[in-house]
């Protein structure tokens, strides 16, 4: 690893993320596969569709779990747009779309993520619910339970069109992205272009983390003979 890449993530943060992400793939792949009859071969290599029934209720918990705690994790930073910033970002949105010579800073996460996040929080806890009530339909009513197939479904669309986009953004679509993610560590010259507020506000506290760098003692602490 070069000499003074910075720590964008730490490993908790990353393990949740890839929980998330995966069993969001198994879900994704898994239900296709059981509401398309010309998909059902895709539960040929498990064995059936009672089979990628299972897998797919199961990993539905793991998904609650890890949404649990990405919730939990991310909420204050990116569930909570701060405006003007935010909005003015939105106005020339973030210079993915458009030529932009100035690109307003924003903080760790950018309203794009924002808005991603909050659509994986809000239509995945739909989700997570409508899927509980659909496996566990107990007695509840029958229009109730056709009703959270609908939701199940929209939160499906949702989440569907919005992993692409994230896909796209975190790799390819903004170069430097992806390390974030994976090794948890990023050049400054990216934080620069992508999270310029949240590079200076943690410079200026001094939390920023710098390969090969020594931490600045904390105030009030020195140096004894």
């Amino acid at each position: 690893m070069k000499k003074g890449m910075i720590k964008a993530t730490d490993a908790f943060e990353r393990i949740v993320h890839w929980s998330l992400a995966i069993s969001c793939i198994v879900l994704m792949i898994s239900g296709l596969g059981m509401m398309f009859h010309s998909l059902n071969f895709l539960a040929v290599p498990v064995g059936g569709l009672k089979n990628l029934k299972l897998i797919h209720n199961f990993t539905g918990l793991f998904f609650i779990a890890s949404l649990f705690f990405a919730v939990l994790m991310w909420w204050r930073e990116a569930g909570v747009f701060e405006f003007p910033e935010d909005a003015e970002w939105i106005k020339v949105a973030g210079g993915y779309l458009w030529h932009v010579d100035s690109v307003p800073e924003v903080g760790k996460y950018n309203p794009g993520q924002k808005m991603f996040f909050l659509a994986v929080a809000i239509f995945g806890a739909a989700m997570a619910v409508s899927g509980l009530m659909m496996w566990f339909p107990l007695s509840f009513g029958a229009g109730l339970v056709r009703f959270m197939y609908f939701l199940h479904a929209l939160g499906f669309v949702v989440i569907f069109a919005f992993f692409f986009v994230h896909l796209y953004l975190g790799t390819i679509g903004s170069p430097g992205s992806l390390p974030a993610m994976t090794s948890g560590w990023v050049t400054r010259a990216w934080l620069m272009k992508q999270h310029p507020k949240w590079l200076k506000e943690t410079e200026h506290k001094g939390r920023l983390v710098v390969y090969g760098k020594e931490p600045a003692p904390r105030e009030g602490q020195g140096h004894h003979a």
